[in-house]
């Protein structure tokens, strides 16, 4: 999937996420994670660690484009971000990927997290891949809802399995079975 779309439903666009997004992507992420609720991370990766770690061809934005805001350069502004991680260099789990979504806090409830996971749930599919996983904490029942929409499933719970600020959580394992691939 290349190239700028509109996402349906939204003010803005999809495009692939890229280097020139990295500071606004890595401000969202920091203000998730600031949030307590949506991993068990305590900071935001540099980019070089963030570029590394998510595969290129299925990482996107959401940009602002209708109601006239743009970020301090002039370009528009980053709403949220999409991007998958490989779960396994196995080649039995070659089409497995784990995947996060982030919504800046003022672009929240206008549909931009679905047409993020619409994006990657299509250029996943069209490369091959088979399962997009998300594990969630499940005291975040507004991704957990967003992702039943979209299609996911809960397979189960991980119970306790990571200390977050002094307290062990448990993460909900949900997943996406492509009805097309595989």
């Amino acid at each position: 999937m290349s190239g700028i779309r509109r996402a349906a439903g939204t003010p803005g666009v999809i495009a692939a996420l890229t280097a020139e997004h990295a500071g606004e992507v890595l401000e969202i992420y920091q203000a998730g994670i600031d949030e307590g609720n949506a991993t068990f991370e305590t900071a935001a990766p540099t980019w070089e660690q963030f570029d590394a770690a998510k595969l290129p061809d299925h990482r996107f934005v959401a940009l602002e484009t209708d109601d006239g805001r743009a970020g301090a350069d002039g370009r528009p502004r980053v709403l949220g971000w999409v991007a998958v991680a490989p779960v396994s260099e196995r080649p039995v789990y070659a089409g497995v990927v784990e995947h996060s979504v982030y919504v800046g806090p003022d672009a929240r409830g206008r549909g931009v997290a679905r047409a993020l996971l619409d994006a990657v749930i299509a250029s996943t599919e069209a490369a091959g891949i088979w399962t997009l996983r998300a594990g969630i904490f499940p005291e975040n029942e507004a991704s957990i809802a967003l992702h039943l929409r979209a299609g996911f499933r809960v397979v189960g719970t991980s119970e306790r399995l990571g200390c977050h600020h002094g307290v062990w959580r448990d993460v909900r394992l949900l997943e996406r079975r492509s009805p097309v691939v595989g």
